[in-house]
């Protein structure tokens, strides 16, 4: 994102203030942005807004989520710890009220359909399980998901990153700025996630007026790329340090070009496992059990019982099993 010399008139005039001393001397910055163009605003939703005015003050009185402040960071989820916690309260809260609901209603048709004294404690276990089960994993589900996008999003960055390294080392090689290649790199939106951490190294120097250094070494303690975090370190060391930044580029490129090619060898190896563990678990074992089953329903006594344990390996094992290797597959298929 180019700075021009027009401040935006809408923009917030003091990016930076600082009081210095007891001459109380406030330095103060005007924030820019491209001509024409006004500053982002990440807007609360309507429930967004009702959660934090509901929930505001239960939020405030608890201690500091540092990590979950760093985790919403790294997420790219643009909410405050507190307004985040707000949501998660309130979302706890409109759960736990249709979950009660519905475990009312389903105890009491449980217990309609039946009488005597086991049907009555199924339908209030039904009753009480449901709720609290539900509204306790909703809160748990809620509260991870910060962490979990963040992980995700540093996995997306390890898996681009070679990709990213060989255009950081291809325009150093053409011997351009450091600050010209974060912007380069920002607009190839190919490279995803990487492309963002760099939009707001990016951010940070022509909006923010931080200089280059510090804005990566600020990126640096927001990625959620322990890879990507160790390159940014070694620029800022390598050009602390007096070194040439175009041979740490290249050495970089050839680096993360062949861990990603061990990475998509292993993982192609995993996959040729899991094809063969497919074939003996999937298809090899459940058609010698259901023979073993049909021949003992036929030959000997039980045969209601085991028609039973029949249909449900065929109606419910076989699918499952099915389910969670195609899922497992799809998820190492998409890293490769």
């Amino acid at each position: 994102m180019p700075a021009t010399d027009v401040a935006s008139p809408t923009a917030a005039r003091a990016a930076r203030a600082r009081t210095q001393g007891p001459d109380d001397i406030t330095e103060v910055r005007t924030v820019r942005v491209k001509r024409g163009e006004q500053p982002s605003r990440a807007p609360l939703t309507p429930f967004q807004q009702w959660a934090w005015t509901r929930f505001k003050d239960r939020v405030q009185m608890g201690p500091a989520e540092a990590l979950l402040e760093e985790n919403l960071l790294k997420a790219h989820m643009r909410l405050r710890a507190e307004e985040y916690l707000a949501w998660v309260m309130a979302a706890t809260f409109v759960t736990a009220a249709a979950l009660a609901v519905a475990g009312v209603v389903l105890g009491v048709l449980i217990y309609l359909s039946g009488t005597g004294l086991t049907t009555l404690v199924f339908a209030v276990l039904v009753g009480v399980l449901i709720p609290v089960g539900g509204t306790g994993l909703t809160n748990l589900l809620l509260k991870s998901t910060p962490a979990s996008n963040a992980k995700r999003r540093g996995v997306e960055i390890d898996r681009r990153i070679g990709a990213a390294m060989s255009f950081v080392s291809a325009m150093a090689s053409a011997d351009v700025n450091i600050d010209q290649i974060f912007r380069d790199l920002a607009q190839e939106k190919i490279y995803g996630a990487v492309a963002e951490e760099a939009a707001w190294i990016t951010r940070d120097t022509e909006l923010l007026g931080v200089d280059i250094l510090s804005a990566i070494r600020i990126g640096a303690n927001r990625t959620p790329s322990k890879r990507f975090q160790d390159f940014l370190q070694g620029v800022v060391t390598t050009a602390t340090s007096g070194g040439q930044l175009k041979p740490y580029f290249l050495l970089k490129a050839e680096q993360y070009q062949r861990e990603n090619k061990l990475d998509v060898m292993r993982r192609t190896e995993t996959m040729g496992l899991l094809a063969e563990t497919f074939v003996t678990v999937v298809v090899a074992f459940p058609l010698f059990l259901v023979i073993v089953i049909a021949i003992f329903a036929i030959i000997g006594s039980g045969g209601g019982s085991l028609l039973e344990i029949l249909w449900g390996i065929i109606g419910a094992m076989i699918p499952a099993f099915q389910f969670v290797f195609i899922l497992y597959m799809q998820g190492l298929a998409s890293e490769v």
